[in-house]
């Protein structure tokens, strides 16, 4: 009985904070379907990564805020056509986006990778990224040591894609989080990337460890 009680008090506080957390009364307002659209428009608008005419991967886009955003980004401020192109992808299904190529799948699965890397080509057949955004994380189990290692596996398959798929001076933004792993992911970031940002948005709650590092520019591969 102890341990239920104590689990309703925690989730009666989430709940709470949830509810009159800025950013989610500021995302409904604005309609986007998360707050994390504000973590990427913090990190966009700190580095200037979106441009018109981009070409985008959204890893991990379930619920869709990040696409949201990106699309609104690709129109610009007086609306119109979309310039450039997304896709998105995740194992969760996602509600259609406007301008948003989205595939339902596990990116750890080569069909998914190669049905990822066909839309993101087009018909053109050889069309690089401008950028690759990735908030996957994985199901935690609880087990730090193991939701640590997952965490980096996802990270990992981000870099990986991002170094095939991205233009050479494409960025990559990924999250990731402080403990185990995360200097291990800044040594991979640093290898592959010319330059690397370490950015925790306001958006992201104090209490998260939540941080997202960012490369800029791939590295030439020997």
């Amino acid at each position: 009985m102890k341990v239920r009680t104590q689990s309703k008090k925690v989730n009666k506080a989430w709940l709470n904070q949830h509810v009159n957390d800025p950013y989610v009364k500021l995302a409904q307002k604005e309609g986007y379907r998360a707050r994390a659209a504000y973590k990427l428009k913090e990190i966009d608008e700190t580095l200037g990564l979106v441009r018109p005419g981009d070409r985008v991967a959204d890893l991990g886009s379930a619920p869709g805020a990040w696409s949201q955003y990106l699309r609104r980004r690709l129109i610009g401020p007086t609306g119109g056509e979309l310039s450039g192109r997304i896709v998105a992808v995740d194992l969760l299904p996602m509600e259609p986006i406007e301008g948003v190529t989205f595939i339902q799948g596990d990116l750890r699965e080569q069909p998914v990778l190669l049905q990822l890397e066909q839309a993101v080509r087009g018909a053109a057949g050889d069309a690089k990224l401008d950028l690759v955004v990735c908030d996957m994380a994985p199901n935690l189990s609880g087990i730090a040591s193991a939701d640590a290692a997952r965490l980096v596996h996802l990270v990992e398959l981000a870099v990986e894609f991002a170094g095939a798929q991205l233009k050479p001076d494409g960025a990559l933004v990924a999250k990731a989080f402080h403990g185990g792993g995360y200097d291990e992911l800044v040594r991979l970031f640093q290898a592959r990337f010319r330059a690397v940002k370490k950015i925790k948005p306001k958006a992201s709650r104090p209490q998260s460890a939540e941080t997202f590092l960012v490369g800029l520019g791939l590295k030439a591969q020997a």
